[in-house]
């Protein structure tokens, strides 16, 4: 374990010392935005940080599973598979590269189907819907050690709209 001394530089990249809150945002561009602006003043910027936090899981429905698309979409991530596999083959065999690529990506595509159809089984109708989903914060705080913030906060005054509307 490893002792800091006051003053010292903090041991990981993702600490500060002595944190403050320079403003909340409800985006990250917003928040990206301040700390750009602070940057083109030629502010210190490594000693910011932006942290999201209230984070949420969003899910996005992208359509209806059928035994059609699974194995289409089985055969075809099998297939992308198997040519990588047969490129790689094909650098290392005096093989006709065209016979090892097709060999491949067949092999490839047999196996996608097959483990697709097996998993889709096994769900047995509990989901017969694809998805894709995202984990988003939803406030961006941006945080700057506290030798620095009077004059973070200063700059970014100089930003219309950077901070916050408090009374909103």
């Amino acid at each position: 374990m490893s002792m800091s001394t006051p003053g010292a530089a903090p041991s990981s990249p993702l600490k500060l010392q002595f944190p403050q809150s320079l403003a909340v945002y409800d985006d990250y561009a917003a928040a990206q935005k301040s700390v750009d602006f602070l940057a083109d003043q030629e502010f210190p910027v490594e000693h910011l940080m932006i942290v999201g936090t209230d984070l949420k899981r969003i899910e996005r429905i992208t359509g209806r599973l059928t035994w059609g698309r699974v194995a289409l979409g089985g055969i075809l991530s099998g297939l992308w598979f198997g040519v990588f596999v047969g490129l790689i083959f094909a650098l290392f065999t005096t093989s006709d590269t065209w016979q090892v690529l097709l060999s491949t990506a067949f092999f490839g595509a047999t196996f996608g189907l097959v483990w697709a159809l097996i998993g889709y089984a096994f769900t047995r109708g509990q989901r017969d819907f694809s998805s894709v989903t995202q984990v988003v914060a939803t406030r961006y705080e941006v945080l700057v050690e506290h030798k620095h913030a009077a004059r973070a906060r200063e700059l970014l005054a100089g930003l219309p709209g950077a901070l916050p509307n408090p009374f909103a």
